[in-house]
């Protein structure tokens, strides 16, 4: 089985609880992700979420980003059946994350 950390971001000023764990394959990746869930509002007074996929070894990733300063959006690039098999797994895990720290906040 695989380990899972707890850990905790600071997003836009707002303190939210994320989880980490490594995907492994013939590359690894590490991936974050968390959210304060539904608080009701915009960007200014609504919720936080962060995700981050970090190569660990081996990965043939390529991130573009969009807009002048990137914060319109980003493309990501894979190479390789191993990458698209952890990047599967990633964003399952980042769903599972997002969506079960919404549920807290919201349910």
């Amino acid at each position: 089985m695989f380990e899972i950390t707890e850990g905790t971001r600071k997003v836009y000023g707002k303190e939210i609880t994320t989880y980490t764990r490594e995907i492994y394959s013939a590359n690894v990746l590490e991936v974050e992700a968390g959210t304060n869930g539904f608080q009701g509002g915009d960007s200014g007074h609504g919720s936080r979420a962060y995700i981050r996929i970090e190569d660990m070894g081996s990965t043939d990733i390529r991130v573009n980003p969009l807009g002048r300063d990137g914060d319109e959006g980003f493309e990501l690039f894979l190479g390789g059946d191993c990458e698209l098999e952890t990047m599967i797994r990633a964003l399952k895990f980042i769903t599972k994350a997002l969506e079960d720290g919404a549920k807290e906040v919201h349910d």
